[in-house]
């Protein structure tokens, strides 16, 4: 169906081709045919005087040895027309002869006149065969010509179909490079052309990107490793301080500083596509129902059933603890969690997501609130992250009425399950 609408596109470039050729060829069609039929016309015109030229002075040389007309002759100058009476009085050549062309839509003539013992004489040369003849000429050079485009026209469409397939595939390759898949390449042949160039073009940006942040997870993933023994010395030494305000800002901050150090960790595993999840049948509303038991907020969870989804718990556990807390983080309460099928829903009744987030998705450190201090913007990331891993869609979006809504579609369990699965370990 999409190829199709591609065909019928007339905004196309296969379409817009084979209009600029059928232009040009209807240009040189009538550029040809108006020379040739005027060259035709031309010609007729001269050997045609020549023949009245000729036929008149046949007829004068008769008439002065017999004293009779021919068919064709005039004597007459009432008979004779207008312009070819005023040409022999203003305009006769060297011989006093002139030739005048009478265009008739069916019996055209070529007039030739001169004096005749001080009388006007003309006489009339019929053209009518040559009108036939140029007319059929016309239509033949018509004919021919709408042929040679019904060939032509098809086949640089299909000519153009080349190009514009290949085109195509950059376009394809560009748009999955946009989407995130940096191992996407165009794989155009050489050929020397501005498509293939192009194609390199979007290759070689392809690499420089990829190339950029393989270096940026290795970085990243670098510092928070390098940075994760120390804070754990850092967290068991604030740990042992005795007990006042100051020891509790400590160790609040040592956590914050430990928890940010693991989200980068686990960020940079999820990027590097380290991680592959463990599934098996689960009941989604129980897990969901222990995960908002473990965060300790206010939550509302109504749940549809007992339907049984393929995933992971610990991974499903990640991912609704972040989408929760990000609710009450940056959203109002209440905070309503629905469990219906194999999609749990979670949604608060804020002031709803940035438009820069809908537009672009999450990125990390950047949480949409004015004010400082309030997350690092990385939930929603791990939790996409997660949700890949899963291989389960989750979709952030404004809810109706206001407030922000995420909803997450897990894969349903190929059988069903008769028994709970265990606790899932805090």
């Amino acid at each position: 169906m999409d190829t199709l609408r591609t065909m019928l596109n007339w905004r196309s470039l296969r379409w817009r081709i084979a209009l600029l050729v059928t232009v040009a060829c209807c240009a040189v069609a009538l550029t040809v045919g108006v020379m040739v039929h005027r060259s035709t016309l031309a010609r007729s015109l001269n050997d045609n005087a020549s023949r009245a030229r000729t036929a008149l002075s046949t007829a004068q040389a008769a008439y002065e040895r017999t004293g009779s007309l021919s068919v064709g002759d005039v004597t007459d100058p009432a008979r004779m027309p207008n312009t070819l009476l005023h040409r022999l009085k203003h305009r006769p050549d060297a011989v006093g002869v002139v030739t005048w062309y009478q265009k008739d839509a069916y019996h055209p003539a070529m007039w030739a006149a001169g004096s005749y013992q001080g009388a006007p004489f003309a006489v009339s040369v019929d053209m009518t065969a040559d009108l036939l003849t140029r007319q059929a000429l016309d239509r033949h050079i018509w004919k021919y010509s709408l042929a040679v485009l019904a060939v032509v026209v098809p086949l640089s469409a299909l000519a153009a179909e080349l190009p514009n397939r290949r085109l195509r595939q950059v376009a394809r390759t560009a748009h999955r490079i946009s989407e995130g898949d940096l191992t996407a390449r165009t794989a155009a042949a050489g050929g020397g052309d501005e498509v293939s160039s192009i194609a390199a073009s979007v290759d070689a940006m392809a690499d420089s990107l990829h190339d950029r942040l393989v270096a940026e997870q290795r970085f990243t993933a670098d510092v928070a490793h390098e940075l994760r023994t120390p804070l754990m010395g850092l967290v068991t030494a604030a740990g042992l301080l005795p007990d006042c305000e100051a020891t509790d800002l400590v160790r609040d901050r040592a956590t914050v500083l430990r928890d940010l150090v693991e989200e980068l960790l686990e960020i940079s595993r999820l990027d590097a596509g380290a991680e592959t999840a463990d599934a098996r049948p689960v009941p989604l509303a129980e897990v969901v129902r222990d995960c908002l038991a473990r965060t300790g907020l206010d939550v509302r969870l109504t749940a549809h059933g007992e339907q049984w989804a393929d995933t992971e718990p610990r991974r499903l556990d990640r991912i609704v603890a972040n989408l929760v807390t990000n609710a009450h983080r940056h959203g109002r309460a209440p905070v309503e969690v629905e469990v219906r099928g194999t999609t749990v829903t979670v949604r608060d009744h804020g002031p709803g997501l940035p438009a820069d987030l809908l537009a672009h998705g999450p990125q990390r450190f950047r949480t949409g609130a004015a004010e400082r201090g309030r997350g690092h913007g990385l939930g929603l990331t791990i939790a996409l992250g997660q949700a890949r891993v899963l291989g389960a869609e989750l979709d952030l979006a404004d809810a109706p009425g206001g407030g922000a809504l995420a909803v997450l579609r897990l894969p349903a369990a190929p059988t069903a399950q008769s028994a709970p699965e265990p606790p899932i370990p805090g």
